[in-house]
């Protein structure tokens, strides 16, 4: 089983992602409407939602989101959050790898839910899964790490309290992807999780966009919109239909 395929299931990965900023969420979407400026009601399709950050506040907003997981326990989360939320998302389980036959205004790939497989071919799957559900006239919204500045800003280690356990973390570069080891300890009880992710830079995704008949028409660097660039902390693609 790949780590992706456990770790997203279980109670450990709630608890070290509990904290995720919900007002850096709403900063993205911001910046996704002033760059794609959609339409009132558009269709959105939030590929690798997880808990439903991102699909709840665009369906706040008035959108009409599917959201696609390969979590059931991401989905179930998600279902909570909409219905706490007083809104409608359609919540759908399936693998990002695998078209789905529905076309979008809007496609988003956000938080780097990417960058999980193996190979490279497995990688441009998941972007032709994703591109051929944007409509004609849509847009397709990635949202990735920067490697360079993960490169340069790499924290070794941190060990931090998380109710009753002790996370420690640790974090190595190797065969060009970002390696992070989570253990958790309880007096002498002691479990760990693996996450992996490829380490492509901003070359590689638009090569894989390309491949997948999209054209890049803006990449930013952070969620206010400022450039990309070595120093910025992500990679955030704009693209259309070629």
């Amino acid at each position: 089983m790949s780590w992706y395929e456990q770790w997203f299931d279980t109670d450990e990965y709630e608890l070290v992602y509990r904290n995720r900023d919900e007002s850096e969420a709403s900063q993205l979407i911001d910046l996704i409407e002033e760059i794609t400026e959609p339409e009132p009601g558009s269709s959105l399709l939030d590929v690798g939602c997880g808990r439903g950050r991102h699909a709840v506040d665009f369906a706040t907003r008035g959108y009409k989101v599917t959201g696609l997981d390969l979590s059931k326990r991401s989905l179930e989360a998600a279902r909570e959050r909409a219905t706490a939320a007083g809104v409608d998302v359609r919540f759908i389980h399936g693998d990002m790898r695998d078209p789905i036959p529905a076309a979008f205004d809007r496609v988003i790939n956000l938080f780097t839910a990417f960058g999980y497989f193996e190979s490279q071919a497995e990688h441009q799957r998941a972007l032709d899964a994703m591109a051929g559900s944007v409509d004609r006239d849509g847009w397709f919204v990635q949202d990735f790490l920067n490697a360079d500045y993960v490169k340069s800003n790499l924290v070794a280690a941190d060990v931090r309290t998380v109710g009753e356990w002790e996370v420690r973390q640790s974090r190595r570069i190797e065969e060009s992807r970002i390696r992070k080891h989570i253990e958790f300890r309880q007096g002498e009880a002691s479990h760990s999780f693996e996450e992996s992710v490829a380490l492509l830079d901003r070359s590689d995704l638009e090569a894989l966009h390309v491949a997948a008949g999209l054209e890049v028409v803006e990449v930013v660097g952070d969620y206010d919109g400022g450039p990309a660039g070595p120093h910025a902390p992500r990679v955030i693609l704009f693209a259309r239909r070629a």
